[in-house]
């Protein structure tokens, strides 16, 4: 009998609530969206993992460790660091 991470044939398949890969999104910051965290503010709270800081701006993108949220950043460069 196969366990449950597996197909009738046995085979093991990519867990999809584990994988992240259908809960993953894409958001577009600017300026006045930083500093960045996730999750961000008015997220729901079915969805809310340990608030984790992002540097969006420095490389243009950055994915969230926790829901693998991409955020990438499109407003104008920053000035000071």
């Amino acid at each position: 009998m196969a366990h449950a991470g597996a197909d009738e044939e046995g085979n093991e398949g990519e867990n999809p609530i584990m994988s992240g890969a259908d809960t993953a999104r894409q958001v577009e910051l600017t300026e006045k969206d930083l500093p960045l965290h996730c999750p961000m503010p008015g997220a729901p709270l079915w969805s809310r993992h340990p608030r984790v800081f992002l540097d969006v701006a420095r490389e243009g993108e950055s994915r969230c460790p926790y829901c693998g949220t991409l955020y990438v950043y499109k407003g104008a460069p920053v000035k000071g660091h």
